[in-house]
């Protein structure tokens, strides 16, 4: 009979350390992956940042919790039981000790629930447990997934010409103002300035749509234009985070209100469209832009999250994750030589440092979700943690300190929101495709854009350490763009559930695709075209 061993497979790719070619060896980095998660992610009892998982659904690293200490007590006995009955105990001295000693033992994908009780003198255990937690023990990583269906280069070009192709997009080539039949319209900064940056790609990219292209993102910019603050307000020159009164454009809490870091998007929207053009106009109001954030940072480097638009005065104390003031201050001097930035932009990366990355409060900043009356840690997101270290990881002047915080915000980013399996559905179909990454806790939903955003840190952290672990998760998470794109028309869905109603459309960000695309794009320059797979037994 013939003696089959475990297929590895196995990705050619350039090394970030000597240029050598190397392979991803799954057996090793699957090993490497369950080692690491047995260590707890930033824990309450570190010194450091208080525990900050009160809110959280489900762990792939032995968690600690916030259960408190009883006096007298000097062992608590931590029982963890599963649906089927099995129980899984350990002992410590702490009621905040974490799982690490049982967590290997729990199989992945199990819906636990732990309860932590003290001992008497005498050693015996009491009766009513002093803490409580239900929790899913997610499955950890064991590559290799899916293959790409196709390669990333030609997945990404297949995307922008399916945006730039929609007819509420086409509108753009006669038009200087939104059709509003695409309802995303109404949050312009984000949405607008995506398809400036679309139409700046496929000029680049396909010579024949290169006029047509620019004269649709120059219609979009006229537009954005005329919508924007005039100089001398507080918000000169910004464009608004919500235009007419659509969806959450409506809600009363959004009016004449903006997201304070949104204005971005279209910046860096007008960059792209000044390197293809070479119109100055494009350049002066993405530093007019900037100038505006200049006069708004607070003196210890923070942002408020959302302001008003006639007085700039922040809404509430929520402050706002700075990756993309930093990102875009980071590109003006990398590419433009423009330096006046750098003192605000230090000031910033102080912040993130010192608050939001010590607290690991990394909370949401999205304009569809209220960021009123939000609690510590209530809405933590991938989309504030992974961005931020993958900025990280890329800045040449990272401390060893600074790639730490990128290390455990990756952690964070993979702990709380990726999935790289989901339980089968009894009727033999999975939810999700996977590997997936959720966005929010608000949004329990797969988001092609929270994929973008943890697959790029993981291949930035890559690049700069050569860990190959992340550049396996990096590869299997964009692999997942491929499988979910509409092989005919090229449309990259953004939610990626399993849908139960035959004539349900694929739901469409148009800033979502666009992060996939730039992702594909990244990829495929990362691994110098080798995306295709080889088999070894």
């Amino acid at each position: 009979m013939r003696r089959f061993v475990l297929t590895i497979m196995v990705l050619l790719v350039a090394c970030a350390t000597n240029g050598a070619l190397k392979e991803i060896n799954y057996k090793k980095v699957n090993a490497q992956a369950k080692k690491e998660y047995q260590q707890p992610l930033r824990p309450g009892t570190n010194g450091i940042n208080p525990f900050w998982n009160g809110y959280a659904k489900k762990f792939m690293y032995a968690p600690a919790f916030d259960f408190p200490e009883q006096a007298g007590v000097k062992e608590y006995v931590f029982k963890i039981n599963d649906e089927a009955g099995h129980e899984w105990q350990m002992k410590a001295h702490s009621p905040k000790a974490d799982l690490s000693p049982v967590w290997a033992r729990i199989p992945g994908g199990t819906d636990v629930t732990l309860r932590v009780f003290a001992t008497n003198q005498d050693g015996q255990v009491g009766v009513t447990p002093i803490g409580e937690r239900k929790f899913l023990r997610d499955f950890p990583f064991n590559g290799p997934y899916n293959q790409p269906v196709r390669p990333y280069k030609e997945a990404a070009l297949k995307a922008m010409l399916f945006v730039h192709r929609l007819k509420n997009i086409q509108h753009w080539k006669d038009n200087k103002e939104p059709n509003m039949n695409y309802k995303h319209n109404t949050y312009a900064c984000k949405i607008m300035g995506a398809t400036i940056r679309n139409e700046c790609l496929v000029a680049k990219y396909f010579p024949e749509e290169r006029e047509t292209a620019l004269q649709m993102a120059k219609n979009v910019a006229a537009f954005l234009k005329t919508i924007s603050q005039p100089a001398g307000t507080p918000l000169a020159y910004f464009p608004p985070t919500y235009y007419k009164g659509l969806i959450a454009s409506a809600r009363e809490e959004n009016q004449n209100t903006t997201m304070c870091l949104e204005a971005i998007s279209v910046a860096w929207g007008l960059l792209d469209l000044y390197d293809a053009t070479k119109d100055r106009q494009y350049f002066d109001w993405a530093l007019n832009i900037a100038d505006t954030y200049q006069r708004l940072q607070r003196p210890d480097g923070s942002l408020p999250i959302k302001v008003v638009i006639s007085t700039g005065e922040a809404v509430n104390e929520s402050n706002a994750m700075l990756y993309p003031l930093m990102s875009y201050l980071k590109r003006l001097n990398s590419e433009y030589g423009v330096t006046k930035y750098e003192g605000m932009r230090h000031k910033g990366e102080k912040w993130m440092h010192e608050v939001a990355v010590r607290s690991f409060n990394m909370t949401g900043q999205f304009e569809d979700v209220s960021v009123l009356n939000l609690k510590p840690y209530e809405n933590l997101t991938n989309c504030t943690a992974a961005p931020y270290a993958d900025y990280l990881y890329c800045r040449e002047e990272s401390t060893a300190e600074d790639l730490q915080d990128a290390d455990d915000l990756m952690r964070l980013s993979e702990d709380q929101f990726t999935f790289w399996e989901k339980k089968v559905k009894p009727n033999g179909i999975h939810s999700h495709t996977t590997p997936c990454v959720y966005e929010q806790y608000r949004y329990q939903m797969s988001v092609d854009n929270s994929a973008c955003n943890v697959a790029g840190g993981f291949l930035a952290k890559y690049e700069r350490t050569g860990d190959m672990l992340a550049l396996a998760k990096a590869v299997a998470l964009t692999n997942s763009i491929t499988v979910v794109q509409n092989v005919c028309t090229g449309q990259i869905p953004t939610t990626w559930e399993q849908r139960t109603n035959v004539d349900a459309g694929l739901s469409f960000w148009l800033n979502c695709t666009v992060s996939s695309i730039n992702m594909l794009l990244r990829m495929d320059e990362a691994l110098k075209g080798k995306s295709e797979f080889k088999f070894y037994s």
